[in-house]
């Protein structure tokens, strides 16, 4: 009853239906098959029922709808139902993910599954030192992982492996896949052609039921590239551009679709760090149309055979003539310069030619403390190699990084490939100390020993993400992202005042010489060297398997179901917080530190909202206890509500919850008694994850209400026992004095998204329906 309640497809139904042609996604995985024939058949139909040119994004996106013949199609507002062809989590949102499932009651996965472990790996001393530490620190975690993902057939990468989205594009990611994944940068897969989406641990959980995945229909932003890269400038400068001109929520609700001739001059891994970086601008995903550079790179890591077949697909993999966007932005990339974006966010762009002059007038710390390059964004073959092209030349007149300098390898498979082209030992010439093959100090996984919390300074990398505090805990770090041979030059120099296209350096004979623009290549000559193995199938038989999650543990914890609605409007909501002005996940729920209790969540819920500024006091973790009238954690303040029974609300301003996919941030104040979360905008993946969770995402009709809310005031939303698609909610402002105002709130969400908050939560609604 259930399936067929939900739609439910049968695990291996791909390879029963595939005639065509008999074309494995991954050699992990040879009885699951490339499905490009059922993408054909869809995309010939929804063509028909549209009857206009389509974009790339549109035949990926609508040929894996559910029901094709009758899904209301409108970009910006429509629903579609979906059937993702795979998911992919990481270790950190990974345990979340599969205690949801396990809560489920399912005995295994519908489509093909896999975790990674690359997120709980703390940068200290060095890669194999870092790697036996987390091993031996996180080995409950990693054993719950592994004996999770035997029991229900989930692939295992382990820890050393690399970093999830590097190892995606080695082996899954192909031209036209729909791949969703628990990280806010799964788009870069759309560097090999395939639109991949950052979600939430409860959708992953959605697609690996079998039931058909909710996602807006999403607008198509256009981005034409003409001209070609050369020189200095790198595929990193094309994202870092658009950060610029869109900022960081100028994508929400879009795809970004590159196209042109300049498309051509990229490699595939550069494509793919474009594509990553489209999280920073609030894109749904990015994508690149399949050509050759995408077929050299899947003959390359051992998938000659695919890209054969996305050959004969080759029409469907490109947008077609004609086809609209809903908004274009043209890039010369003759005209592209280099550029570094910072500080404290992603889209404040600037040319490196006149960062050092910005930060002078500005009083940012132009001594550079560390340089930092990898990161899932730019830890490629060929950025490695342009980086020690680089360092090459510096070493050549006796010169070293004048600062700290750190190497993260992608891949365990990157790591084995540049040690075994000399390309790791020349970075460690350079001064530059080789990390294990993880996110590390990109999410804060850095135990930085230079400076003190607080001490003012300026470190530059080649990341994606540099949100205050974010990459070492100190507010006061001024992180900068730019490419990865930019970070080097800048690192060799020491400060920002430096131009390489431009400034000469002294050499240790005392003579000036100026760098020459790195050239490396795109891919070994050799072919890629894979490494140690790191990969665990799924048994066949996981009968036997066990899955311990002991009562007494810190790190895991069996989870509760939330509490359904109790079919009344909710009534004199105390608020807990009205926050001031950008508040991210890593404001709502810090990483670093919090990450060994990812999963766990009482005790994870000690970080809620502890970075976000109060309005009232202009402080971090200070809120006032409506009961005490005393000044608190804000945590500390939701727990006292809880076991009071009073029931509260966050008020937010602006694209509220960018950056991070982690459903701790709506998990957490679900779990300590939140209700609503009231503000201006919400980023895609936060919205999206609160409803998941139960919780009632609201925004201003009109934005000016959000001054006329004050922490003071309780709140009462009317209308939820006729709560229904597209009509507003009524909220009573009462205030202290007594006078009462009455404002519109508007919502998105769907019957189907009404049932998830009626039941309590998406997952209450799964079992309510099992149970049918």
């Amino acid at each position: 009853m259930f399936q067929k309640a939900l739609g439910v497809r049968q695990y291996h139904v791909a390879s029963v239906l595939c005639q065509r042609a008999k074309v494995a996604m991954s050699h992990f995985e040879p009885n699951e098959y490339i499905r490009y024939d059922l993408l054909e058949k869809n995309i010939d139909i929804v063509r028909k029922r549209l009857n206009r040119p389509l974009t790339l994004s549109e035949k990926i996106v609508y040929g894996h709808l559910d029901d094709p013949a009758k899904q209301e199609i409108e970009r910006g507002k429509t629903y579609l139902r979906l059937r993702p062809d795979r998911v992919a989590m990481q270790d950190a949102t990974a345990q979340m993910a599969m205690l949801q499932f396990i809560s489920s009651g399912l005995p295994k996965v519908a489509v093909p599954s896999t975790i990674h472990c690359d997120h709980l790996i703390e940068a200290q001393l060095g890669g194999e030192k870092d790697l036996r530490r987390a091993k031996d620190i996180n080995q409950e975690v990693y054993n719950f992982l592994a004996t999770a993902g035997a029991k229900y057939g989930v692939g295992f990468w382990r820890p050393g492996s690399g970093i999830i989205h590097q190892i995606i594009l080695e082996n899954y990611a192909y031209p036209g896949v729909l791949l969703i994944g628990t990280d806010s940068h799964t788009p870069n897969g759309g560097g090999l052609g395939g639109i991949c989406i950052g979600v939430g641990g409860a959708d992953a959980v959605d697609v690996m039921a079998g039931i058909p995945w909710e996602l807006k229909c999403p607008k198509v932003i256009g981005v034409k590239l003409t001209g070609s890269l050369s020189g200095w400038t790198s595929p990193k400068d094309v994202i870092l551009k658009v950060a610029g001109i869109l900022t960081v929520k100028g994508g929400t609700g879009a795809i970004v679709e590159y196209h042109g001739p300049g498309v051509d001059s990229i490699s595939c891994t550069g494509m793919a760090t474009i594509c990553n970086m489209g999280a920073e601008i609030g894109a749904t995903t990015s994508v690149f149309p399949y050509n050759h550079r995408m077929k050299k790179y899947l003959s390359k890591t051992g998938r000659e055979d695919i890209a054969k077949l996305a050959d004969e697909y080759k029409d469907h993999l490109v947008p077609d003539p004609g086809c609209h966007y809903d908004q274009l932005i043209e890039i010369n990339l003759n005209e592209l310069k280099p550029h570094i974006n910072g500080p404290f966010t992603p889209d404040l762009a600037h040319p490196v030619a006149e960062v050092g002059t910005v930060a002078e007038k500005e009083g940012w710390p132009l001594d550079i403390r560390v340089g930092l390059i990898g990161s899932c964004t730019n830890s490629s073959y060929e950025d490695m190699g342009r980086s020690a092209a680089v360092a090459k030349q510096a070493l050549a007149h006796g010169l070293k990084c004048k600062s700290q300098f750190t190497i993260t390898p992608g891949s365990e498979q990157i790591r084995a490939t540049i040690e075994r082209d000399g390309y790791a030992q020349i970075l460690r010439e350079v001064g530059g100390i080789v990390l294990a093959n993880a996110c590390g100090p990109c999410i804060g996984q850095w135990d930085r020993k230079d400076i003190k919390k607080g001490e003012k300074n300026t470190i530059v990398t080649s990341y994606n993400r540099n949100f205050t505090g974010r990459n070492d805990a100190n507010p006061e770090t001024h992180a900068f992202v730019t490419s990865p041979e930019i970070v080097t030059a800048l690192a060799i120099a020491g400060t920002l005042k430096f131009n390489p296209e431009t400034d000469f350096l002294t050499g240790k004979d005392g003579k000036k010489f100026k760098l020459e623009a790195p050239d490396a290549d795109e891919l070994p000559r050799a072919e890629f060297d894979p490494g140690q193995d790191t990969y665990q199938h799924p048994p066949k038989d996981s009968s036997g398997q066990r899955v311990d999650v002991s009562p007494t543990s810190q790190r895991l914890q069996l989870l509760e179901p939330f509490d359904k609605w109790d079919g009344k409007d909710l009534e004199d909501l105390q608020i807990l917080i009205k926050v001031k002005g950008k508040c991210t996940t890593d404001h709502i729920s810090a990483a670093g530190p919090w990450l060994k209790f990812r999963g766990h969540l009482d005790n994870i819920s000690n970080n809620l909202l502890i970075g976000a500024i109060n309005i009232e006091n202009g402080k971090a973790n200070s809120v006032r206890n409506a009961v005490t009238q005393e000044f608190g954690p804000v945590p500390d303040t939701a727990r006292y509500y809880k076991k009071h029974g009073i029931r509260w609300v966050v008020i937010g301003d602006e694209n509220y919850g960018e950056g991070s996919s982690r459903e701790h941030a709506a998990l957490e104040p679900r779990h300590l008694g939140g209700r609503a979360i009231i503000t201006k905008s919400f980023a895609r993946i936060h919205e999206t994850n609160l409803k998941k969770q139960g919780l009632l995402p609201l925004t201003f009709a009109d934005p000016a209400d959000y001054n006329k809310i004050h922490p003071v005031d309780k709140l009462t939303i009317q209308g939820l026992k006729d709560f229904a698609p597209g009509k507003p909610l009524k909220c009573i402002i009462k205030h202290p004095n007594g006078t009462q105002e009455t404002i519109l709130l508007n919502h998105t969400f769907n019957e189907t998204q009404i049932e998830w908050f009626r039941a309590g939560s998406a997952l209450n609604r799964m079992k309510e329906l099992q149970q049918q």
